[in-house]
């Protein structure tokens, strides 16, 4: 490799240096304690997954996955996402555990990105899948916990958007009739192009009171009171089915007490297409992009033979620290010895003891140190063992 490019990074690889590090350890410590708190248990799954299983379910678009060859010639990739992982555990060697199954995990997940894209191609997931029940509650549970996890992260300000995919698929299928051209509209709600929506659908062969419907899908953002707008749009089964779990769900949500938290947007669309019902994510302000989301999947397992309802959510670590809104501090260990050689003994002795009492400490000798005053400013308390005498110096 060039000189010119021993100090690069693959695209959309990151360092992360000890101010960062250590913000990010303890966003995670707080989530990763309240969610075990609501009784959820931690697993880990490997780095490297088979692309036929893991790779094939995790519905991340082929090309960004990253791929590699074990000796045996089968296609491997890191993982992209955590739920597919977690839905193999599941189906297999947690098939007989007692339902419902409450997981949860930490773990950076793996996305290749083009050279224009400028976003991560690895990131850290906080999160956790609720699996075997089917109710509402078990949404309901999850979306909370959402909400209570951002809160002991102490992000300030935010809000979470609810929607349902089935609603989604119904009204579109209801309309256009055509599933190529349902997915082509689902494709604008994602990337929230509404422009490109709305003038797509004047180019339709539709009728007005046709039209109507499908403009009217992008205003159904707000309170309650959209589901009940939402009620004149659908005629199907299935659309209607969709919007009366979408009203349970929200009583449930009111009981939790988080109704100002939550805000409905039925044409909320996961770039997931393995989502089958419930659909949410998480905002904050100033953040033109979502801290987290999560929904209903209750098919993915079914890719693993063994089919059973499930939700879940992931929060991604490195938008948290961003929404905290703080700046990466500079770390101040808590107390440095600087020695010099004949009183090494004595500081170690002294550093042992500080460490038994819960203390951080380092131990330095002066004969390293460049500039002394520069250098002990990085710590709470600096204490001098120099010289023979055993007067030791202190500095705070």
């Amino acid at each position: 490799m060039p000189k010119l490019f021993m100090f690069e990074k693959p695209q959309g690889m990151r360092d992360t240096l000890p101010e960062l590090y250590h913000l990010k350890s303890r966003v995670k410590q707080s989530v990763s304690k309240e969610v075990q708190q609501w009784g959820y248990e931690p697993v880990e799954t490997p780095t490297v997954e088979f692309n036929e299983t893991v790779g094939t379910a995790s519905a991340i678009l082929d090309q960004q996955l990253f791929k590699l060859l074990d000796q045996q010639g089968n296609t491997l990739v890191l993982r992209p996402d955590m739920t597919a992982p977690i839905a193999r555990i599941a189906a297999s060697t947690m098939k007989g555990a007692e339902r419902p199954l409450r997981l949860t995990y930490d773990a950076p997940v793996f996305r290749a990105q083009q050279y224009e894209g400028g976003r991560p191609a690895e990131f850290e997931q906080v999160g956790v899948e609720l699996i075997g029940d089917e109710s509402s509650s078990a949404d309901a549970e999850v979306i909370s916990l959402m909400i209570s996890s951002l809160k002991q992260a102490e992000v300030r300000s935010y809000q979470v958007a609810v929607g349902h995919v089935g609603f989604v698929n119904a009204l579109l299928n209801e309309v256009l009739g055509n599933e190529s051209r349902a997915q082509e509209f689902r494709r604008y709600l994602y990337e929230k192009n509404y422009v490109g929506f709305r003038k797509a659908v004047d180019e339709l062969p539709l009728s007005s009171l046709d039209k109507r419907r499908l403009y009217e899908l992008l205003r159904l953002k707000g309170g309650a009171e959209v589901v009940e707008n939402a009620k004149t749009l659908t005629e199907s089964d299935e659309g209607k089915a969709a919007l009366a779990q979408l009203e349970q769900l929200l009583d449930i949500l009111n009981d939790y007490g988080i109704n100002e938290d939550v805000m409905i947007d039925l044409n909320l669309v996961m770039h997931m297409s393995y989502y089958t019902g419930t659909v949410f994510e998480a905002y904050s302000e100033g953040l033109g992009y979502p801290l987290g989301g999560g929904g209903r999947y209750d098919q993915l397992l079914s890719k693993f033979h063994h089919p059973e309802p499930a939700t879940g959510f992931g929060l991604r670590v490195d938008r948290l620290t961003e929404a905290l809104g703080v700046s990466k501090q500079r770390i101040t260990s808590d107390i440095c010895l600087i020695f010099s050689g004949e009183r090494r003994k004595e500081a170690m002795e002294q550093a042992r003891t500080l460490r038994s009492e819960g203390q951080t400490v380092v131990i330095q000798e002066i004969t390293g140190i460049k500039n002394v005053d520069a250098y002990s400013a990085q710590f709470q308390e600096v204490r001098y063992f120099i010289g023979s005498n055993g007067n030791g110096g202190t500095s705070s």
